[in-house]
């Protein structure tokens, strides 16, 4: 493992995270995290937390009481656990390196709020990425929208949330597969890179048990005039030197 290629970045004075060529983060997963808005009390899981950003961001905001990051990938885990190690957080952090389709059945029930940053593209479609590690993120090869939803089933409690982001062209798969799994979708919302532009990612939450109602949010629009706009600033914190591969 090489850690001498690692790099590390500040969310706060108190916050890093580390990323490498085989596990960085994007946009995405500050959209994603923004989204999700855990409660104080919250127990949080991240599945496929690739190098644990978004358990590093809800602990950075002091958003959720206890979150564990599940990573199939050992280099992934690995930099999760060093930014444990060297971070300051009333956030309790957790690193499982596991299969999200074989957590052990103790995890069972116990989440308040289940997140996942999947694979962008459905299984036998596109052109596979060159890495391993790049392929599992983007491709379904190891897991699929169904495998997600079926964990987080298990995982949350009665009236428990999983919330998601994926490519608009996916969104009746996801909206199927979580009614699919008893996960009521109940919000929704498109991210845009300006006013003008069609959508380039939807974020959506599924809640356990619920009723059928959906609430379409008003689109996230991420700049105007080639300039952050007020929304993506308070997704952001003033206080995050943004080093992430923006999408």
């Amino acid at each position: 493992m090489n850690v001498s290629s690692w790099h590390k970045e500040t969310l706060s004075d108190k916050v890093v995270v580390y990323t490498s060529r085989s596990h960085a983060f994007g946009t995405d997963a500050f959209l994603l995290a923004h989204f999700s808005s855990p409660h104080a009390n919250d127990r949080v899981c991240d599945l496929g937390t690739g190098c644990g950003i978004i358990p590093m961001i809800f602990a950075r905001d002091n958003a959720a009481a206890d979150v564990l990051g599940v990573e199939i990938q050992p280099q992934g885990i690995e930099q999760f656990r060093q930014a444990i190690k060297e971070s300051e957080t009333r956030t309790v952090l957790r690193a499982m390196c596991t299969d999200l389709r074989a957590l052990p059945s103790s995890e069972n029930g116990r989440y308040d709020l289940v997140t996942c940053n999947p694979p962008y593209k459905a299984a036998g479609h596109g052109i596979l990425s060159a890495g391993t590690a790049q392929q599992l993120a983007r491709h379904e090869t190891m897991c699929t929208l169904n495998d997600i939803c079926a964990s987080a089933k298990k995982l949350l409690r009665f009236g428990g949330r999983l919330c998601i982001c994926q490519r608009p062209e996916r969104l009746a798969d996801a909206i199927t597969v979580m009614r699919e799994n008893a996960l009521e979708p109940k919000r929704l919302q498109l991210v845009c890179r300006d006013k003008d532009s069609a959508p380039w990612l939807f974020l959506l939450m599924g809640q356990k048990g619920a009723k059928m109602h959906l609430n379409i949010l008003p689109n996230f629009i991420l700049y105007e005039d080639g300039h952050y706009t007020a929304q993506t600033h308070a997704m952001y914190k003033e206080s995050f030197r943004h080093g992430g591969n923006e999408i």
